[in-house]
């Protein structure tokens, strides 16, 4: 049985890394596709006021908390999450267990460089993972139908989506029950630190939760997503009960 919290209306599992790596297991077993999100503050806002994003969050399989902010708010409420499990750590994760095992994977999404490049290096790290096919995130509905056959002839095991949020997500859930893969996932910008393109923050600013400023330093073009943190956070304080 799932340990949900719920912040703001969308649910969020309570558990640490080796739990959700389980529940992930779980899922690779089950007959139809699941879906994992990694919500953080900035999608939990956006789906105030995005009812797509939001069904998609709900209706999903496993949402690990990706963002200190989260994990804050529900200190500041009494809700106790474990703690932080990144979606980019977890993708680690499940690639060292996709590797121990033997499976395969299809990634979509990012530019043509940036997912070689992810592509090479899974390879080269993890070499018995089959890579089975991919595709990078610019295409139209024409296309978008023939990577879904594309996919669905090939079955892999676990599907990577990296078209960024709220588009990944989105994208998960509107074609749920068309995909043949045991697992999609959301990974965001993960294949951007996989490449090489993006670093990540250096070790002790992720512990103090202080990797989104180093993003902001590094990327100041994010400087108006970043505002959502603020926002969210006064949300949290103002708010007696956040799981409404």
């Amino acid at each position: 049985m799932r340990n949900i919290i719920e912040i703001f209306g969308i649910p969020i599992d309570n558990l640490n890394m080796e739990e959700a790596m389980d529940r992930f297991k779980e899922l690779l077993k089950k007959d139809r596709m699941s879906s994992i999100y990694t919500p953080n503050t900035e999608i939990i806002m956006l789906s105030e006021t995005d009812e797509n994003l939001k069904d998609a969050l709900i209706d999903s399989q496993l949402n690990v908390p990706d963002g200190f902010g989260i994990v804050l708010a529900s200190r500041i409420h009494g809700i106790g999450i474990k703690g932080k499990v990144a979606g980019i750590d977890m993708m680690e994760q499940i690639l060292k267990y996709l590797n121990y095992t033997k499976k395969s994977i299809y990634i979509l999404g990012a530019k043509p460089e940036i997912l070689a490049g992810s592509i090479s290096k899974i390879q080269g790290d993890y070499p018995c993972i089959s890579v089975k096919g991919s595709h990078h995130g610019y295409f139209n509905n024409e296309q978008e139908q023939e990577i879904i056959k594309k996919i669905n002839e090939l079955k892999p095991d676990v599907l990577f989506v990296a078209l960024g949020a709220p588009r990944q997500e989105k994208w998960i859930h509107e074609h749920k029950h068309q995909l043949n893969a045991k697992v999609a996932m959301g990974i965001g910008g993960s294949l951007d630190v996989m490449s090489g393109a993006a670093k990540r923050a250096p070790k002790a600013m992720v512990d103090m939760g202080l990797e989104w400023l180093y993003r902001l330093v590094k990327e100041p073009w994010r400087f108006n997503r970043m505002l959502v943190i603020p926002k969210f956070l006064l949300k949290v304080v103002l708010t007696r009960d956040i799981s409404k």
